[in-house]
C-alpha cells in the first residue's frame, strides 16, 4: 500500500473541517506556546490561549476515532519570575470540552541551552499531553520495550521468598510486585520519560523537535496504515517520522516558507524505517531499578 502524506498550507481550524470525523488514529502536534515565536506565529498571549486552542480541539475532537489518542507538546512559559497557568488551564478547559486527560508524559531535552537566573534553574523538560475521547483506546506497549539493562544481571540473581510473590509495598502505597516474573525477559516498559535531544539548526526552524519523539508516540499508539496528523506540522517532523514507519499522515502549516520545506523534505525523503534512539534505550536501562 503506498503511504500517503497529505500536507495542507492554511490556519488549521480552517483546514481541519475539510478532514472526515473520525478519520484520524492519532494526533501529534506542538502549536506554538503563548507568547513565542512571535516572529513567525504572531504570539498568542497567555491570558487569550485557552480561547485561541478550544475551537481547534473541538475540531480535533471531532475527526479523532474513539480509539485514538491526542498528544500535546506544551510548556508553559515564566512571567516576572512566576510559572505562567495557561497550560492548567487549558488542561482543565479541554477536560470540560469533552477530552479525558490520561496521561503525561516528560521530554527530558538532554542538551537545553545553559544559563543563569536569578531565582530558577534553565528548563530541560517538556510535557507530552496525552488526551482520549474513551477509557478504551489503542496502544502497543510492546512496540517501545527497552532492553532489561544490567541491573537485572544482579537484582534478579538471587531472589528473596517474598521476591516471588505479590509483595505489596511496605510503605502502604497499594502497590505491589513479583519480581521473579520478570526472570525470563530481556525486556521492560519504558518509564514515562523520554531522554532526547532537541533539533533546530538541522531543520530552519526555530521550535523543531527531534524525529524521535513523534516516532516514539506513533509506534505506541498505532500500527502500520493508520493515519497521524499534526495540524501545527512546523518543519514536518510528525509527518516525516509518519512516512518512515510506514503511516498515513496530514500536516497542515500556516506558513508558507516551511510549507514548501515540508513538501520539499517529504517528496525527497527515501529514509530507512524509524528505530528507537540507542541513547534513550540506554538512559532507560540506567533508570530502571526493581521493575519498570
Amino acid at each position: 500500500m503506498e503511504i500517503k502524506t497529505d500536507l495542507y498550507l492554511g490556519d488549521c481550524k480552517e483546514v481541519l473541517r475539510r478532514i472526515a470525523d473520525n478519520s484520524v488514529d492519532l494526533i501529534f502536534t506542538s502549536p506554538p506556546y503563548a507568547d513565542q515565536r512571535k516572529s513567525t506565529y504572531g504570539g498568542i498571549h497567555p491570558d487569550r490561549y485557552v480561547t485561541w486552542f478550544l475551537p481547534i480541539a473541538e475540531e480535533l475532537l471531532r475527526v479523532l476515532k474513539s480509539s485514538g489518542t491526542f498528544v500535546l507538546n506544551i510548556k508553559e512559559k515564566v512571567v516576572d519570575g512566576e510559572r505562567s497557568t495557561y497550560v492548567m488551564e487549558l488542561i482543565l478547559a479541554l477536560r470540560r470540552l469533552g477530552w479525558l486527560w490520561t496521561e503525561e508524559f516528560i521530554w527530558h531535552k538532554k542538551n537545553c541551552y545553559p544559563g543563569k537566573w536569578p531565582n530558577r534553574f534553565r528548563d530541560a523538560w517538556e510535557r507530552l499531553l496525552q488526551f482520549n475521547k474513551t477509557r478504551s483506546f489503542k496502544m502497543y506497549q510492546e512496540e517501545v520495550m527497552v532492553p532489561m539493562g544490567d541491573w537485572a544481571k544482579t537484582r534478579l540473581k538471587n531472589l528473596s521468598v517474598t521476591d516471588r510473590i505479590r509483595d505489596n509495598s511496605r510503605v502502604g502505597s497499594g502497590f505491589g510486585k513479583n519480581i521473579s516474573n520478570w526472570l525470563e525477559r530481556d525486556k521492560a516498559y519504558p518509564t514515562n520519560v523520554l531522554h532526547l535531544a532537541t533539533e533546530c539548526g538541522n531543520k530552519n526552524h526555530s521550535a523543531a523537535f527531534p524525529e524521535e519523539l513523534p516516532g516514539w508516540f506513533i509506534k505506541l499508539f498505532t500500527t502500520k496504515h493508520d493515519t497521524v496528523l499534526d495540524p501545527f506540522t512546523g518543519s514536518g517532523t510528525t509527518n516525516l517520522a509518519a512516512k518512515k514507519l510506514q503511516r498515513h499522515s496530514i500536516g497542515i502549516e500556516i506558513v508558507p516558507e516551511y510549507y514548501a520545506q515540508i513538501k520539499t523534505a517529504i517528496d525527497a525523503d527515501n529514509a530507512p524505517l524509524f528505530k528507537l534512539m540507542p541513547d534513550y534505550a540506554q538512559t532507560e536501562n540506567q533508570r530502571c531499578l526493581a521493575v519498570c
